[in-house]
């Protein structure tokens, strides 16, 4: 069985990467989704895709999940790359063991993924990926220290990544998403945004769309800021 447009996206059984699998299965993509729960099995029934129970932190799990969609389609043309959520914590109060746990999480899982994908979608003539970051990648939050410090290795990464895959048509860019509610917000939060209400995962899944999609095809090694204007940086 093959596709004409085939997606994976990771952490995919439940608030941003399930809307995101379910906005992409709507526009004609076969998708293949992962999550640790086994949530995304069942999403994957139900869009007819392809679902694996796994973690983004191992690199076999990743494999197989590319080496599945290779078999059903012979072709991977986007990626999301969506994770669970990095630990909160004062700035000093993590141990080594979480500090390297959440490498794994938030910026390694990028880069294992790209070298299992990258020569497919060579080979195939391009493709796009997508990784969902956060909006204190680069307004770093003392709420979010480790997130606001891996992430912004992540957006170093992505855009050398542009840099040296342009040229063969592979774009990547990231999602900075604000104040989601993927999460329970309380009334505090949306007031620290300008819009003064929290995001909707519809509104993440539907920039994910456009930015693998044709209308995004000059875009690449952007990080696109979807918060609500919560962060002022020029």
């Amino acid at each position: 069985m093959s596709s004409d447009k085939v997606a994976i996206v990771t952490a995919a059984g439940r608030g941003m990467g399930a809307a995101i699998a379910r906005e992409l299965a709507s526009n004609g993509y076969a998708v293949a989704l992962l999550s640790s729960s086994g949530a995304a099995e069942q999403l994957a029934e139900e869009l007819g895709g392809i679902g694996l129970t796994g973690s983004v932190t191992e690199p076999a799990v990743l494999k197989r999940l590319v080496d599945a969609t290779l078999e059903r389609h012979g072709r991977v043309d986007a990626v999301v790359n969506n994770t669970g959520h990095i630990p909160k914590g004062d700035l000093l109060d993590h141990d080594d063991d979480t500090w390297h746990a959440s490498l794994d999480m938030a910026l390694l899982n990028v880069v294992r993924m790209a070298r299992l994908v990258t020569p497919v979608m060579r080979a195939q003539g391009g493709g796009a990926i997508v990784n969902i970051s956060t909006f204190s990648a680069f307004e770093p939050s003392l709420d979010f220290p480790l997130s606001s410090t891996l992430r912004a290795g992540l957006g170093s990464f992505t855009k050398l990544y542009a840099n040296r895959y342009a040229a063969d048509n592979i774009r990547m860019n990231n999602i900075l998403p604000g104040f989601i509610d993927s999460l329970p917000h309380g009334e505090d939060k949306a007031t620290k945004v300008p819009m003064r209400r929290i995001g909707t995962m519809t509104e993440i899944a539907k920039t994910a769309a456009f930015l693998i999609g044709d209308g995004a095809g000059y875009i690449t090694g952007q990080n696109l800021r979807v918060d609500g204007g919560i962060t002022r940086g020029v």
